[in-house]
């Protein structure tokens, strides 16, 4: 070896390594594959992407989009409407928006536009929230508490027109409120549904002999005195084989109760026979009103039914909201499908029942043109006039009307359409109604620069907005105010410029009803002297981004000139290795 070769440590690999190097590679390749192929492709297969998409359902405005307000504290669903016709109903509309894509989850009123009426944030899971009427005076009602599993463990409650709750219901016994149905009838009563774990013989469906269930209990119950009039469970009616849900894991704790009847829906008939919808079982049944026996069930395995409709009437699966109405007809809502892996396409349906002569007719089935598939929740609502049927989707965002004959005229969407499948945003239920509301605090309203933002949550019969400014000189003088101008409410919250040449610069919004009257006022308010603090935070904001793009440029060019150094260091450093004798022989003599 010659005295100026150089020999590094890594210059040469054995073949061994070599190889051994490459299998890691290959091996890394295959699982980075593998786990693509379980975990990503299965994500990207249940994306609805479709043609006829805008940009709001394809998720550019995220996948449950918010309107934020100035004078308001939370945020309100930002809809869209792909159809409206002069057909649609122009009523209030009832949700209870929920999912991680939901800003602030609550009851919501929104009015036929999609604009916010009233909300209340709630922190736990609210569902089922709806008008309903007791004692001729109507109320908002919705359960809210715990949810695990898709059962649930709270309370009911009613708000009356000032938003106050009057009412309180829970049910009789150690027992937590479930989710599913909170239905006031005709007679005052409450009906309310119970999941309560029960010792079960499960082997018929291949589990132990002491195993557990959740058994499907509902009762009726006096809302004013909380005296109990009915109760009803399902296990001593259903046979634990008549479900068609798997028993998997379940079924061999309390804490992992079978869930095989998953009671959703309870209402009654004329003659005051209850109507039960057991999911699990793809069935509904009417129950004696004195004995509890089934007087007939119809659909799943426990039919009783004729289908004069080729299948089509009975062969519903996993459904909700079974009503009954006049002229023995049902509505109920048809999921189709369980899980994302289920085929299938949900379906409003109405059936009218010849229930003397056991047979069913499909009458109308209503479908979303996006061939909707909503794996939970979902119901059909005849609106008043009997012309419309409103469907809401359940588990996706959405809500439509249709003509009695299956007709789409209206279509709303409060999410992204194309990730309905991800269940970011959903809807127990969705229902249209009347409502006035008379909320007890008064109007808000927030000043920012020349203009003033005002909104009334709950207000249902302001129609505009009057500026008053105070006109006294004496400053202890508060009830001394005039006119300046008046403003047509638009929206939520309402945008109003306050005038250049309004002397005084305290004032107040008076909310008018549409004969003019004062319903409220807000409180004493006080035009902006100067820079406003969110000014303020603006101007240095902008500082801040001057600053950190400064700072990012001083940093790229320092990298720059070092890099640029570095290479000319190299260059005027290039050398060659001679042997020490030729060094030695080149030196000048002294």
């Amino acid at each position: 070896m010659s005295p100026w070769t150089w020999t590094l440590p890594c210059a040469r690999r054995s073949p061994l390594r070599l190889s051994g190097l490459h299998v890691a590679t290959i091996g890394a390749a295959f699982s980075l594959l593998y786990l693509f192929c379980v975990f990503v492709i299965p994500q990207i297969l249940r994306l609805r992407f479709r043609t006829d998409l805008g940009w709001y359902d394809l998720g550019f405005y995220g996948f449950g989009p918010s309107k934020n307000y100035a004078s308001f504290d939370y945020a309100s669903p930002r809809v869209e409407i792909s159809q409206w016709d002069a057909g649609c109903d122009p009523r209030y509309t009832f949700l209870a928006p929920r999912g991680d894509s939901i800003a602030q989850a609550g009851p919501m009123i929104l009015d036929a536009a999609g604009n916010l009426v009233w909300m209340k944030h709630n922190w736990e899971t609210t569902q089922d929230f709806k008008v309903q009427r007791y004692q001729d005076e109507d109320y908002l009602t919705y359960w809210e508490g715990g949810e695990i599993e898709g059962r649930g463990f709270g309370s009911w409650y009613m708000l009356d027109s000032t938003y106050t709750q009057r009412y309180e219901i829970n049910p009789v016994g150690n027992y937590g409120g479930d989710l599913h149905e909170f239905h006031i009838t005709p007679e005052g009563t409450a009906l309310v549904t119970v999941y309560d774990p029960t010792p079960a013989d499960l082997t018929s469906v291949g589990g132990p002999a002491l195993g557990w269930i959740f058994d499907g209990v509902f009762q009726e119950i006096d809302i004013e005195s909380g005296e109990l009039l009915f109760e009803w469970r399902a296990s001593r009616h259903y046979p634990v084989n008549s479900t068609y849900e798997p028993l998997r894991r379940t079924g061999r704790t309390r804490e992992t109760a079978f869930d095989y009847v998953h009671i959703n829906s309870v209402d009654t008939d004329e003659q005051g026979n209850y109507l039960v919808s057991a999911r699990h079982t793809h069935s509904v049944s009417c129950i004696d009103r004195t004995t509890g026996e089934l007087l007939w069930t119809l659909g799943g395995k426990l039919n009783d039914f004729t289908d004069a409709s080729d299948g089509e009437a009975t062969n519903f699966a996993w459904q909700h909201d079974a009503r009954w109405h006049a002229n023995n007809t049902l509505t109920l809502f048809d999921n189709a499908a369980h899980s994302n892996e289920d085929s299938g396409e949900s379906r409003g349906m109405t059936i009218h029942l010849d229930v003397t002569a056991r047979e069913a007719t499909l009458q109308t089935a209503y479908y979303h043109p996006q061939q909707m598939k909503s794996v939970s929740q979902g119901n059909v609502q005849i609106l008043d006039d009997g012309d419309r049927v409103l469907v809401g989707w359940g588990h996706s965002a959405a809500y439509s009307e249709y003509t009695p004959d299956g007709q789409l005229q209206c279509n709303v969407h409060f999410g992204a359409s194309a990730f309905f499948t991800f269940g970011r945003v959903v809807s127990y239920r969705t229902f249209k109604g009347t409502w006035v509301g008379h909320p007890q605090n008064p109007p808000d309203a927030e000043v920012e620069g020349n203009h003033v933002y005002v909104s009334w949550n709950g207000a249902t019969e302001v129609v505009a907005w009057r500026l008053e400014a105070w006109a006294s000189d004496d400053v202890s003088d508060a009830t001394s105010f005039g006119v300046v101008a008046q403003f047509e409410k638009t929206g939520f919250e309402t945008e109003i410029e306050i005038p250049e040449d309004m002397e005084w610069p305290l004032f107040r919004i008076v909310a008018l009803d549409a004969d003019g009257n004062p319903l409220g006022v807000t409180d004493v308010l006080q035009r902006d002297q100067g820079m406003s603090m969110d000014e303020l935070l603006h101007v240095q904001n902008w500082i801040l981004y001057i600053a950190f793009v400064m700072a990012g440029g001083g940093l790229l060019a320092g990298l720059y000139r070092c890099i640029c150094c570095r290479r000319l260091f190299r260059r005027s450093n290039d050398y060659q290795l001679v042997p020490l004798s030729e060094r030695e022989d080149d030196r000048s003599p002294v």
